[in-house]
């Protein structure tokens, strides 16, 4: 017998199994994009009865609408369509890289609608400086969201480099360790909003966030397993198995730039040397193409129109650093057995130069033989696969999953 028996959850109750309902019904109506609560109740497996109880207080707190009648060709009555709401809760993602803050508010369909951008050298800026800057950002965000009528309920950060518990533990690119990221934004923010309600604020690596944009809203298809890289100043990477972020026991997985390839390379700012990032990040693709290695988005695109040109330096560096990728995939591929291998940030737009080297060396070393050249399986992200994206949709996630939660904070937004 055993003497040490796990605890059990509590038997639900009726107010907990009709909180679970409400996000059942919230979420088969934001998959379905739109739908009636005869649709909703066969797809959930409840009553219509019951489905149109939980749609009225749905409805009620601001999560859906209902217009229009749609007729299904059946006998009854036409029902009223069902759509999530386009205003009201919101989710507010914010993206602090090397070189600029990205911030983003979604609606509950999922919809982009408010994006501002700005370019700045965050490298050697203390974080609290840093976060400042991106609570400035978020606030004009949020006075744009209010002029739609749209009140996020939550804000989730997405940082660069080992990201637990709110921390950053390690950022090498940015110069931070053990920064209390989200407390410091949280802080800057509800500076700039005085008298108003404090957001919830949490955090995460920006990869990882990439890898759910593209999951969510990217050109993936049937793909649910797949690593994702992310091509900036450093190189972050992301693992999803199944749908799922594989997070690993810390949550650190994912940081394939610091995988070592050439054991007595350059040294990293991570303080080991030969790192992925040496030779296939940002300011070594510049520097390699004989550009000016601090040039940000502007060295991008002008290695990418000499690499159009045909320009043979360039075409060097990008043929190198392609290998350099598809030596450290192809390990990364033999170990979790991914359908797709998804290459996002600067890379996007790099892929026709790093992808004939890269897939070379995913033919040749990746040991299933699924691997060829023309399998499709080494792709470019979408325009839709960005961390402050993601990071704004897994709020509007949380609010999909747990309604009740968020009515209220909607409510004093």
């Amino acid at each position: 017998m055993n003497s040490n028996p796990t605890p059990l959850e509590p038997k639900a109750g009726r107010e907990s199994v009709r909180r679970h309902n409400l996000s059942l019904v919230l979420r088969a109506v934001h998959e379905e994009g739109e739908a009636t609560r005869a649709k909703v109740a066969a797809r959930v497996g409840l009553t219509r009865a019951a489905v149109s109880s939980l749609v009225e207080q749905l409805l009620a707190s601001g999560f859906l609408t209902e217009s229009g009648k749609t007729f299904s060709g059946q006998a009854g009555r036409p029902g009223t369509v069902l759509k999530v709401a386009r205003t009201g809760p919101a989710g507010l993602g914010v993206e602090v890289n090397i070189d600029y803050v990205s911030v983003c508010v979604v609606d509950l369909a999922g919809t982009d609608r408010v994006r501002l951008t700005e370019h700045l050298d965050n490298r050697g800026v203390p974080p609290h400086e840093v976060l400042g800057r991106a609570a400035r950002i978020a606030g004009r965000a949020l006075e744009s969201a209010a002029e739609q009528e749209l009140r996020p309920v939550g804000v989730e950060l997405a940082l660069p480099g080992l990201v637990s518990a709110g921390t950053v533990r390690q950022a090498p690119n940015l110069g931070w360790s053990r920064v209390a990221a989200e407390d410091l934004f949280a802080r800057a923010l509800a500076g700039r909003r005085p008298g108003g309600p404090a957001l919830p604020v949490s955090a995460e690596n920006e990869a990882n966030l990439a890898a759910l944009a593209e999951l969510w809203f990217g050109g993936l298809g049937s793909v649910r397993t797949f690593l994702y890289l992310t091509g900036e100043i450093g190189v972050g990477g992301a693992v999803v198995l199944d749908g799922e972020l594989l997070r690993g026991a810390h949550g650190f997985a994912g940081e394939i730039g610091h995988v070592v390839v050439e054991p007595d390379g350059p040294e990293c700012r991570c303080g080991s040397r030969g790192c992925l990032e040496q030779y296939a990040g940002q300011s070594a693709l510049l520097r390699t193409a004989g550009l000016d290695e601090n040039a940000g988005a502007a060295g991008v695109a002008e290695l990418e129109r000499r690499a159009r040109d045909g320009d043979q330096r360039a075409m060097e560096a990008l043929e190198a650093a392609g290998a350099k990728l598809g030596r450290v995939l192809s390990g990364a591929v033999n170990l979790l057995d991914p359908d797709a291998v998804v290459l996002g940030g600067i890379y996007r737009g790099l892929m026709p130069w790093l992808s004939p080297a890269a897939g070379r060396e995913l033919t040749g070393r990746v040991v299933s033989g699924l691997w060829s050249r023309d399998s499709g399986r080494l792709r470019a992200s979408s325009l839709a696969g960005d961390a402050a994206r993601g990071a704004a949709a897994l709020v509007v996630r949380d609010v999909l999953a747990d309604p009740v939660a968020y009515a209220e904070v909607a409510r004093r937004a």
